[in-house]
């Protein structure tokens, strides 16, 4: 039909074509005189001869020569110009009887006469009916023209007669006087400017309905063979093009219809002053001529606004089509894009709330993919409104309409069939958790029941009719049959799922199983009381805890029993249920202890390394699956201009994180297969490594705003469609902040089963180095949300803790503004401790999504380090500090969250005070190296030093070249013995009390300067006071020698020994040797009053001493 409708419509438009062409080339071969009184009107205008529009008796044209004195001067080019122009203007019937030339002489001599008549003769170009001269007049030239006339008959013999006459009246007797000038005697209107004027006009006018004519029937042959666009903008632009190019040529056949109105109404102008007056031959023929040309325009035009407006509904029709078309495309599309999604609603569901949450899902699609699918139903709408209206393309737009209900009504079709699955899956899993329920209520009762109580005949009955009440309740929630269960949720039974279903029937025979033994050994002890009998009631183990599972208890977390615990925990800890359970059934001996936890350890391992595989090819998918795409010439037509040039924003440094997995850890991770419990090393190695997680997680909030902006870009979309992938980009942008995260898991859970193996504290440390990057990409998060802060965080050193506390302000010089006058209310401050320097800063929430909503904050101040003192203690408040600064000008009351909280920050400020406190001891120290150097030496007989100045002086210089290391304090030569058990101080040795009126402590008020040391005989080995001590610098490998300690690690004395080492028991660690004395710091003891520590501020020479 749609061809038969083409075909019609193109015949249509053919047919009118010819019309308009049939009507242009009529007008097109009009013959045109080939002289234009334009061209000639300077000539015209001399007027020695005019067609003044006179007829003789046989309606023969009137020439005119009027007298012109200067005939015989004017050009023979000029003469023929104007006899030819005269000659063509009457109309060819008119000009074939010939012309009638009417010579006026009368005002001449003979012979010009006879020139002229000579000259007439020989040039005029049209046929010739009478020649008719007016001779002169006055009696001299008469005679001699009648004399002459006689004698020279022969030469004036022409084809037509030439008629020689004396008067005007004579004239009158060959030509009517209505038929001549007023010159001649006439009554013909003739006015030979006017007559220029009409001549001019005309022609023009004709030239216009000639160059109209050739401008339309150009334009159509344009439109004819147009041919139609495939696109919507092409089709519009030509629409446009053509509408534009329509309304110019309406434009110009306006202008010539009025051009030709103008010329109609000049030639009539006579009429219209005198009704008595008729128009001339010519001026009718002027007049015909004009109404011809606007006749054949109106009929031009006619045909033109028919083809056009047949061509312009077909360009119309196009255009529809070619958008019924785009919109197709883009409508499918999405339908094709729901119909994906759709079809990746596989999942049935492993628990009631897992069900739930797919169903709600799948409501949320339904309602995102609403739009779409009205969109389709009404484009299909809009293509049947188009066949109503006979649209040419009928057999193109029916299919697609077609197609889109069907598209529509299959996708519905998909949505309603996952629902009722879904819904089959919502009913299964709440019979399964009812069962489950109802087990875990059952194992409960029989746990709860005390035996005591059912050695009696009454006890026995009472628990005999609980269980039976219990087991009555049964058929409302346990299973009933399996198979009817198989049958009746056929469609959703997947593998796991149906595992599920098996374990959860066996844990229900296994619970009735219990009751049936539960029941017969109480009938028993009903029904005869001769012997008393103690049943054994099944081990509840953790079953005692509640009656009831937490909600929304999932598949594989079942709790109270052994099967239960399989079904709940991971691979490794069903292998340790099941370990757990076989050791049961025999002895627990040490071998088989050690034999379950090798097998714990090696489920843990394979769960590393296989989870570390999949890790490592999901980065690689993701990089090769997208940002490397983003390079690919053929796929930059679908990345948005907000995605152009952003791959490094989007991936951060993912490609870093796969190199290093891929080639070193998962690597080195595989040689620890055989020995699981050592891994911890593997991780302790790389560990440095690891600090490239911090990076990926500081750009991870810019990350995830970009794809927030650009997630519905098609580049994403056919990207996940290449690689099969049921979740989008950012699920696999979060997979490197989830592995992190998996490793603190993993060492927890290995270090669980490995306690007394080899390398448990290997794990141990490496779970602390995990725990500490974690922690140290969270502070890393907080730190590039401070705002305000002019100078470098860099600058500050590490960032060694963060949190938000309450501060009071107490300022000894007055307040710098009126609102700190009276501070009762704490200002809320997050806190922000680095190596150099602690930030106050307000925490301001922001509003959004994801990373967005994480807190900004706002810098207030800073405080140094070097010139900070804190108090551990504040009276009434064990949640409060102090942190005072130059010497206590400013005071600020910290409230931690908790006890704990602040036991943390205080010790970590500690530690910051005693390393600077350390650093300056070691300057000092340095500082008296040099000076001693450079001090002359006493005169003695032996001119080389004592060999205790130059044991000094080695041991300086080797701290001078490693002052942190212990190594540099410990003498090569052996060590002293440590002291007999029992035997201490040779005097009675006591910890140190800090003075009960000391309010605060700081290691500036108490200084040693290198004077003092200088007058007590110069740098040695430091002086043994009794007490508690404070390990300052790390030593965790030691020496063969000495005892390894740790920062923070407190120590007793035992004993002084040389080379400046002293015996002392680790507090700790309850273990006993030999350290430096050099890393030890006085603990001072604690008293009523609040105990304080500081840093020497502006006295670096200062040191540690003991009050």
């Amino acid at each position: 039909m749609t061809l038969s409708l083409i075909s019609l419509l193109s015949q249509d438009i053919s047919g009118l074509w010819l019309l308009l062409k049939t009507s242009t080339d009529e007008i097109m071969h009009q013959d045109i005189t080939p002289l234009c009184a334009a061209d000639i009107q300077d000539q015209l205008k001399k007027r020695f001869a005019y067609l003044s529009g006179g007829r003789g008796q046989d309606g023969s044209p009137v020439i005119t020569f009027p007298d012109y004195p200067a005939f015989s001067e004017v050009p023979d080019k000029e003469f023929q110009n104007v006899m030819t122009y005269l000659t063509s203007i009457p109309s060819l019937q008119d000009a074939g009887i010939g012309f009638i030339l009417v010579i006026d002489r009368r005002q001449d001599k003979w012979t010009s006469v006879k020139a002229s008549v000579l000259r007439i003769a020989a040039s005029f170009p049209a046929n010739l009916q009478l020649v008719l001269v007016l001779r002169p007049t006055g009696f001299f030239q008469r005679t001699l023209s009648d004399l002459a006339f006689k004698f020279n008959r022969d030469d004036f013999k022409m084809k037509v007669p030439v008629i020689m006459l004396s008067s005007v009246p004579e004239l009158h007797g060959y030509i009517d006087k209505s038929q001549l000038t007023e010159d001649l005697g006439g009554t013909l209107d003739y006015c030979h400017t006017r007559w220029l004027c009409h001549r001019t006009a005309i022609e023009s006018f004709a030239l216009m309905v000639k160059q109209t004519a050739q401008m339309l029937q150009s334009f159509g042959t344009e439109l004819a063979e147009t041919e139609l666009p495939n696109d919507v903008q092409s089709t519009s632009s030509v629409l446009c093009a053509h509408t534009e190019k329509k309304d110019k040529a309406k434009e110009d056949m306006r202008l010539a219809l009025d051009e030709g109105q103008s010329i109609l109404e000049s030639i009539r102008e006579p009429l219209s002053k005198s009704p008595e007056q008729s128009l001339n031959q010519d001026q009718l023929d002027n007049q015909t001529t004009v109404q011809r040309l606007l006749a054949q325009l109106n009929e031009t035009e006619a045909a033109f606004d028919e083809f056009w407006a047949k061509h312009q509904q077909k360009l119309e029709q196009c255009l529809q089509l070619r958008h019924f078309e785009q919109d197709f495309r883009e409508v499918k599309a999405a339908l094709d894009v729901l119909a994906q999604k759709i079809a990746t609603f596989t999942d049935v569901g492993n628990s009631l709330a897992h069900v739930e949450h797919l169903l709600k899902d799948l409501a949320s699609f339904e309602e995102k993919s609403s739009a779409a699918v009205e969109r389709a139903r009404a484009l299909s709408l809009d293509g049947e409104q188009l066949i109503d209206n006979k649209h040419y393309a009928v057999d193109s737009i029916r299919p697609k309409c077609h197609e889109l209900q069907h598209l529509c009504d299959q996708l519905a079709a998909e949505v309603t069939q996952r629902r009722g699955l879904l819904n089959k899956s919502l009913e299964l899993h709440g019979l399964l958790e009812a069962s489950m329920k109802w087990c875990d209520e059952g194992i409960y009762l029989l746990a709860s029941q005390p035996v005591d109580k059912c050695q009696s005949q009454d006890g026995a009955e009472a628990a005999l009719q609980e269980i039976e009440k219990f087991l009555e309740t049964g058929a409302e929630n346990k299973i009933q049959e399996l198979n009817k269960i198989y049958q009746d949720y056929e469609p959703i039974l997947t593998q796991d799922l149906m595992e599920h279903v098996q374990k959860v029937f066996q844990k229900q025979e296994s619970m009735e199983e219990m009751f049936h033994r539960r029941q017969a050994s109480l009938k028993k002890l009903a029904a005869k009381q001769t012997r008393p009998v103690q049943p054994v009631a099944p081990r509840p183990e953790a079953l005692t805890k509640s009656p009831c599972p937490s909600p929304g208890v999932r598949r594989g977390s079942e709790n109270n029993s052994s099967e239960g615990n399989a079904l709940r925990r991971g691979p490794y800890r069903r292998a340790k249920s099941e370990m757990s359970e076989s050791r049961q059934g025999r002895s627990s001996s040490t071998g088989d202890e050690e034999e379950s936890l090798a097998i714990l350890r090696r489920h843990v391992m394979n769960e590393l390394l296989d989870t570390e595989r999949v890790y490592v090819e999901e980065l690689l998918c993701v990089l090769e699956g997208y940002a490397a795409e983003m390079d690919n010439p053929l796929m930059t037509h679908l990345i948005s201009a907000g995605l152009q040039n952003k791959k490094d924003v989007l991936f951060g440094n993912m490609e870093e994180i796969y190199h290093f997995h891929n080639r070193i850890f998962l690597r080195e991770l595989e040689n620890y297969i055989d020995c699981p419990e050592l891994v911890g090393r593997c991780f302790l190695e790389r560990m440095e490594e690891f600090q490239i997680y911090e990076k990926y997680c500081q750009n991870k909030p810019r990350s995830e705003s970009l794809w927030r902006q650009c997630s519905d870009c098609p580049f994403f979309q056919e990207c996940q469609k290449k690689l099969d992938h049921k979740l989008s980009l950012d699920s696999y942008l979060l997979k490197p902040v989830q592995r992190i995260t998996k490793y603190q898991l993993l060492l927890k859970e290995m270090l669980k089963y490995s306690k007394s193996c080899e390398g448990a504290e290997d794990l141990q440390e490496a779970l602390s180095s995990i725990l500490g990057i974690l922690k140290a990409v969270n502070d890393s998060m907080h730190l590039i949300a401070i705002t305000g802060y002019d100078g470098n965080l860099s600058d500050l050193g590490k960032l060694l803790m963060q949190g938000s506390f309450s501060v009071w302000t107490d300022h000894k010089k007055g307040h710098a503004k009126v609102k700190d006058l009276a501070r009762f209310k704490p200002m809320q401050r997050h806190l922000f401790l680095h190596e150099k320097a602690v930030l106050f800063c307000k925490k301001r929430e922001e509003n959004g999504e994801g990373y967005e909503k994480a807190p900004s904050y706002s810098y207030k101040q800073s405080l140094n380090m070097t010139a900070v003192g804190i108090t551990e203690n504040v009276k009434g408040d064990v949640k409060k500090f102090e942190i005072w600064y130059n010497a206590r000008e400013e005071v600020y009351i910290i409230q931690a969250p908790t006890p704990e909280i602040k036991a943390a920050w205080v010790n970590e400020i500690r530690k910051v005070l005693t390393s600077q406190l350390q650093a300056c001891r070691e300057a000092s120290q340095h500082r008296v190296l040099e000076q001693s150097q450079s001090l002359p030496l006493p005169a003695s007989s032996n001119t080389s030093p004592s060999k205790g100045n130059a044991r000094n002086v080695k041991k300086l210089e080797e701290r001078k070249t490693d002052p942190l290391s212990l190594e540099g304090y410990v003498s090569s030569t052996t060590l002293p013995k440590p002291p007999e058990k029992g035997k201490g101080w040779s005097k009675t040795s006591h910890p140190l009390e800090a003075p009960e009126d000391n309010d605060g402590w700081s290691s500036a008020e108490e200084p040693i300067n290198s004077s003092d040391a200088e007058e007590e005989g110069g740098v040695g080995p430091r002086k043994l006071v009794p007490g508690k001590y404070t390990v300052v610098v790390d030593d965790e490998k030691g020496s063969p020698n000495t005892l390894a300690v740790r920062s923070g690690d407190v120590v007793e004395v035992v004993q002084e020994g040389e080379e400046g080492l002293w015996y002392v028991r680790n507090l700790t660690s309850s273990k006993e040797g030999w350290v430096p004395a050099s890393s030890l710091s006085v603990l001072l003891g604690k008293s009523s009053s609040a105990q304080c520590l500081s840093s020497p501020g502006k006295t670096p020479r200062s040191t540690l001493a003991v009050p």
